[in-house]
């Protein structure tokens, strides 16, 4: 693999050497002069930093009117979403890079949310209807320094819809499709004298399908259904000249059914809601700006069987300022400090309704094209209620040449707390335990080629995870284990004239946990549900202006599973084979583009796959509707 990672970045460099020296008029790279804010916190072109960066832009987001959250984070290099093609309300768990669900931290609007009654404290991408965003940035790699706990594979930013330039734009749309499923959204927003808002509320129902995979003779399993109501208000009040005060609000609230387990019917249900709230204050000035913001979560999650309730509850106040300088053109600093405060409801907890809080200050220097070279030194010191400190830091340098290629490497530590439940829950709970550390190192290459026809970048990486938490023999959760993980990205887009655009990827991943066994050390591959390959091609075409035609391929390896059998009352392994999905989309603009008409199809060679063994998967199936701007 190190061959074949060397062999492609050689590629890659020898080839922008030889072009750019022939075509220093032509038009230049498209990922590279991206302004991205998640990397550094502060707008910053993709050529200056070192970090790797994906951006789901608007347009992308806008032809995706078919797809939920999970299913398209699907369609980007090394994010693999458990659950994003089976029944649609079933629990969806995000693996980046490998790592699992709860080492990916999520942000809204650069503002961190997480789920503190839950046992990793992993945001669920459920709650975040795609209706109501305008972007999202991907930002790999270990990333605490920054964004404190949880960011050891990386962070995703949900950025919420801009509201236009026009004091009020009324958005909206309607749309049906297999499985008895229905949505509609509606919303108003717009923007003046350096002001502006965005109210919207988004509907979803489903019948959907059997959760369990149903292998009864007569296909007796009941169907799982799912409905979700989300709310949304962001305001923007300029203050004084830079000065701005962002206010918002956020309320999900979803209900569904789920089954018993693998291959099991079960009439069980489950309900959760999500109430964000707070405000943002920034103040703008020539040479860098100063942000702070107050933030409070509170989720609230129940499910119901045949044996009980089960009821979780939990908040979090967060608080933070930060700030950035711009002392020269070519000097740059960022500074500043985050606290946060959990708190459990769980009077079966010891001790009951438990809190913890983190408090980190950070400072990171960036030195910017110097000659084409930047460098970023950052690092953050994290001082935990209940566990103690702990030390962050990360070293970015990358060298961009001729506007066209850039060659970059980074070295990065990171920290997961334990969460509540682990410490103080009323299950296997440690209040001993210590913070799992990583250490990811990246690699890689990033070019445009043959004036802007191929953009492609390469990114090897490798990640150690120290005191890894597990449940020992005691069924109580230990410090033990140690994982590493490594992988490779391709990602080549080629765009042939400017109506049609092909977007490729290639992801490979594999790791494995070291853990102690009877005094003796044993290693074993370890990523469950999540392939070691995968594949993935979209192809978009610009038919005209107002008629747009795009298809997807992905292809996901082998996988193996762990599930649990009723019989001999243990975890058994199992193996799952590769697939592969077939989707399409078209849409018609009319009206003066205020309309549009879209139809999106999935799986549409009705594949037989699992992405959970023992549960079921959507087969072909569509969604069709319109969406309209007035």
């Amino acid at each position: 693999m190190n061959k074949t990672v060397f062999g492609l970045m050689s590629t890659l460099v020898l080839s922008s050497f030889s072009l750019s020296a022939q075509e220093d008029t032509a038009t230049r790279a498209t990922s590279l002069d991206e302004i991205v804010i998640t990397a550094t916190r502060f707008p910053k072109k993709v050529s200056e930093t070192g970090k790797v960066v994906t951006v789901i832009d608007k347009q992308e987001i806008e032809r995706s009117n078919g797809k939920d959250m999970a299913q398209l984070l699907s369609e980007q290099a090394g994010i693999t979403v458990n659950g994003a093609y089976s029944n649609p309300g079933k629990d969806k768990s995000l693996y980046l890079r490998g790592a699992g669900t709860d080492y990916t931290v999520i942000l809204v609007n650069g503002i961190p949310v997480s789920d503190p009654s839950g046992t990793g404290g992993a945001f669920d991408v459920r709650m975040f209807p795609l209706e109501q965003i305008e972007r999202i940035e991907i930002l790999k790699g270990a990333q605490s320094t920054l964004y404190g706990s949880d960011a050891v594979a990386g962070v995703i930013n949900i950025i919420t819809k801009k509201p236009v330039d026009k004091p009020a734009q009324l958005y909206g749309g309607i749309a049906a499709g297999s499985y008895n499923t229905f949505k509609a959204d509606i919303g108003i927003n717009g923007a003046g004298e350096g002001s502006s808002y965005n109210v919207g509320f988004t509907h979803y129902q489903t019948a959907g399908i059997s959760e369990a995979q149903d292998t009864t003779s007569g296909q007796t399993f009941d169907k799982d259904g799912f409905t979700r109501n989300a709310f949304l208000a962001d305001f923007d009040k300029q203050i004084a000249r830079g000065l701005h005060l962002k206010p918002y609000f956020r309320y999900t609230h979803f209900t569904g059914d789920y089954d018993g387990g693998s291959f099991t019917d079960a009439d069980s249900k489950y309900e959760a809601q999500l109430l964000t709230a707070g405000a943002q204050l920034q103040y703008s000035f020539a040479n860098g700006s100063i942000h702070a913001y107050y933030n409070y979560d509170e989720v609230n999650r129940n499910f119901k069987d045949t044996y009980g309730e089960y009821p979780y509850v939990g908040s979090k106040n967060s608080v933070e300022l930060y700030a950035h300088y711009s002392f020269v053109p070519h000097i740059q600093l960022l500074g500043g400090i985050h606290y946060n405060k959990q708190r459990m409801q769980d009077e079966a907890a010891t001790p009951p309704n438990p809190t913890a809080s983190l408090t980190s200050p950070y400072l990171s220097f960036f030195l910017r094209d110097i000659g084409g070279f930047n460098l970023e030194l950052g690092s953050g010191y994290n001082k935990h209620s209940a566990y103690g400190n702990n030390f962050t830091y990360t070293v970015n340098p990358s060298y961009t040449f001729n506007d066209a290629v850039k060659i970059f490497a980074n070295y990065a530590t990171a920290f997961k707390t334990p969460s509540l439940q682990s410490l103080y829950g009323p299950f296997g709970s440690n209040p001993d335990l210590a913070p799992e550390t990583s250490a990811t190192t990246e690699a890689g290459i990033q070019s445009t080629l043959w004036s802007g026809v191929l953009d492609a970048r390469l990114v090897y990486f490798r990640r150690t995870i120290d005191n890894v938490m597990i449940y020992g023999p005691s069924f109580q959760l230990i410090n033990l284990n140690k994982q590493k993980d490594h992988g490779l990205e391709l990602e080549p887009t080629i765009y042939i004239g400017k109506q049609l655009k092909l977007k490729l990827y290639y992801a490979f991943v594999d790791g494995e946990v070291t853990t102690e066994q009877n005094g003796k050390d044993s290693t074993y591959s370890n990523l469950i549900r999540r392939p070691k390959h995968s594949l993935g091609l979209n192809a978009g075409w610009e038919v005209t202006p107002r008629f747009f035609l795009s298809t997807q391929i992905n292809y996901n390896g082998r996988r193996s599973d762990l599930y649990y059998d009723p019989i001999t009352y243990s975890s058994q392994s199992a193996q799952l084979g590769a697939y592969t999905l077939w989707n399409a989309y078209a849409s018609y603009q009319f009206v003066q583009n205020r309309i549009k008409l879209f139809i999106d199809l999935k799986n549409i060679t009705n594949a037989k796959y699992n992405e959970v063994y023992g549960y079921g998967t959507q087969g072909f199936n569509l969604m069709g509707g319109l969406v309209i701007k007035i």
